[in-house]
């Protein structure tokens, strides 16, 4: 069996940060966090490679490369990390954006040492959380990519920062809070026998998924755990601190908090809410499904409304964050898998997004819509990637986007249930809102005469935003031109959720 050190995802960005903190001078704090990044990134294909080996070996096992180290013995927490095929996918997703971020960023230079420091530390959090198997050491991950939002936001941020970042923290927390609670509830009751005997309780994710939790306590305890990761993911209606925190953020953070930490969210709601309590998912999924589709549908038409560039992404974000809880609630392995491929194909296009609207900002100091325009003239290269992020967020085949929703749509259909067929064709109608608000906003933007003279002098990306861009889009082409190897990674999770849920049922 080829072996792995998955804690490298974690000691990588931590080193690296501790040497940033010890340089001097933004060429080399810069240098030697596009190592720290670059390294991750590679990292990120070892494992993708012998995960594909381990499973082509015919490994079987439901994690691999797992490690478990006791941290807190006396209450049985562990550090116990391991991954699945959902798992890689989200790791790989968060190398690929920390390494566009730490290119856009090339210039920072207001205190550009804490800036990047901040950037690893969040990547360090995330991966942390992808892989780990203690319900405790996962929550720890969580609350270490909280703080770097705030600070990212509060001191590099722009506009009502100071209140953006306030608010974001608040709502985090609070859905932190009520995660918390719902993780105390599954550690009470994996040591609850089934006769009334206590045995030892723990936290460990696949000890309590073969664990019989009764019912009435799925029931109390799967809200507090899916409301909670699902404010993260901007579950309707506890999404608005989504466009305040989008649009006060910095590029680099923008590209994290859409592109990573809202992907925090989603994995949570499938890997431990439905996941640990599939009898209280089904019972919940008709809520799960009126709340994802009234998030799909009103953040399209609220995007229709905006005319801050920022804003147009952060709302359109709600929208397709909603076909995450979409496949999740609709239960069948076809959405899920569509669920998972649209948590990756979001985090890539939105980076993407939010780098060409960053690099529009910087040249022409604002993000309005109507005060642009005639870019395509002047900045060739950066007006294209605007305009291929569009197209992959209205879903136009060949790209992630139109794989992602597909699979949700397909999946979806499914259910016989007139509401779940309904909810579907809600779904599918919003791709026609997105399609006009994002030409719209293409056409105003790069097109049509140079509002301003001043534009002229402008100069297109240079050669550190290039590379960022280019790594997305290869991202994203890759998923909507050849989808079947994502299909393939993803696989292996989606059957044992659905295996472990097909057991409760019966």
């Amino acid at each position: 069996m080829e072996v792995m050190n998955l804690s490298l995802f974690v000691i990588v960005p931590l080193i690296t940060a501790m040497a940033v903190l010890f340089c001097k001078g933004l060429p080399r704090v810069r240098m030697v966090s596009l190592v720290g990044a670059s390294l991750q990134l590679l990292l990120s294909f070892i494992l993708v490679a012998l995960y594909w080996k381990e499973r082509a070996a015919g490994n079987t096992a439901p994690m691999l490369f797992e490690y478990q180290h006791a941290w807190f013995a006396s209450w049985n927490i562990h550090y116990h990390i391991g991954v699945d095929g959902i798992s890689v996918a989200m790791i790989l997703l968060t190398a690929i954006v920390t390494e566009a971020g730490i290119l856009v960023s090339w210039t920072m230079k207001p205190m550009s040492r804490e800036f990047f420091i901040l950037l690893l530390i969040l990547s360090a959090g995330a991966y942390g959380f992808f892989m780990s198997l203690d319900l405790f050491t996962l929550f720890f991950f969580l609350e270490v990519s909280v703080i770097p939002k705030f600070l990212l936001i509060g001191i590099w941020g722009s506009g009502r920062k100071e209140y953006s970042a306030m608010k974001l923290a608040l709502m985090l927390m609070s859905g932190s809070a009520l995660v918390f609670i719902g993780l105390l509830g599954l550690y009470y009751y994996s040591g609850a026998g089934p006769s009334g005997s206590v045995g030892p309780y723990t936290f460990d994710l696949l000890q309590i998924a073969q664990l019989p939790i009764p019912k009435g306590a799925q029931m109390v305890f799967f809200p507090f755990l899916f409301v909670g990761f699902g404010i993260f993911t901007a579950l309707f209606p506890f999404h608005t601190w989504v466009p305040d925190g989008h649009a006060s953020a910095p590029t680099a953070a923008s590209m994290f908090l859409a592109g990573i930490s809202m992907k925090l969210g989603g994995y949570g709601c499938l890997r431990v809410a439905t996941f640990l309590m599939p009898l209280a998912a089904r019972e919940y999924a008709p809520f799960i499904i009126l709340l994802a589709t009234i998030a799909i549908v009103y953040g399209a038409l609220a995007t229709m409304m905006q005319k801050d560039l920022k804003y147009i992404n952060a709302y359109s974000s709600i929208s397709h964050c909603g076909f995450i809880l979409l496949g999740i609630g609709m239960l069948t392995r076809t959405a899920i898998t569509g669920a998972v491929m649209q948590m990756i194909s979001h985090g890539l296009m939105t980076a993407l997004f939010f780098a060409a609207i960053g690099m529009i900002y910087d040249r022409t100091h604002t993000r309005m819509v109507e005060r642009l325009g005639g870019l395509l003239k002047i900045m060739p290269f950066i007006s294209t990637v605007f305009v291929i992020a569009g197209l992959c967020s209205l879903g136009l085949p060949g790209f992630s986007g139109f794989v992602a929703e597909i699979t949700v749509f397909m999946g979806s259909w499914e259910h016989s249930g007139e509401m779940y067929r309904f909810a579907t064709i809600l779904a599918c109608a919003s791709i026609v809102i997105t399609a006009v608000y994002i030409l719209r906003a293409a056409g105003q933007t790069i097109m049509g005469p140079i509002r301003d003279p001043q534009y002229n002098q402008l100069t297109d990306a240079t050669w550190n935003e290039k590379g960022a861009v280019i790594l997305l889009i290869a991202a994203i082409v890759a998923i909507g031109i050849a989808p079947f190897w994502l299909d393939g990674l993803l696989r292996p999770g989606v059957e044992t959720i659905m295996d472990h849920a097909g057991k409760a049922y019966h």
